[in-house]
């Protein structure tokens, strides 16, 4: 896989206020607010940043929690996880392993069958429709 690496200022160029404050800052829409958490067609979730595939729809699931959650990426290589201690206690951040945008975190509280909860910011995300 070839890396995508953009200045700031390409990126900014290329992404919503939003978008761009997400992946390239590491920030967080706020619950129930994105455009994909109570979102239910059929198709494939890509990188907002660099059209990467990362989820399919039908491992997408309501965790209730206001944001989109899927229980497995699309592939392995597709995502990357870091250790994330910015707030007081640690989590498990997961980047696109393609242009290392932040996407959100991963949590061991999903359904099976493998137990994780993929918690996604919309403003991370597109969507191709099948």
């Amino acid at each position: 896989m070839t890396k995508i690496t953009k200045t700031n200022d390409e990126w900014k160029k290329s992404l919503s206020e939003d978008s761009y404050k997400v992946t390239r800052e590491s920030g967080t829409e706020r619950p129930y607010t994105g455009k994909y958490w109570d979102f239910n067609e059929k198709g494939v979730y890509k990188c907002i940043c660099c059209n990467e595939p990362l989820f399919e729809s039908q491992t997408k699931f309501d965790a209730g929690c206001g944001w989109p959650s899927f229980f497995v990426p699309m592939n392995d290589s597709a995502i990357s996880e870091h250790e994330d201690n910015s707030l007081a206690r640690s989590r498990t951040e997961v980047r696109c392993t393609k242009c290392d945008a932040h996407l959100g975190h991963v949590f061991e509280d999903g359904p099976d069958p493998t137990g994780l909860r993929y918690c996604i910011n919309s403003v991370a995300l597109d969507f191709d429709k099948q």
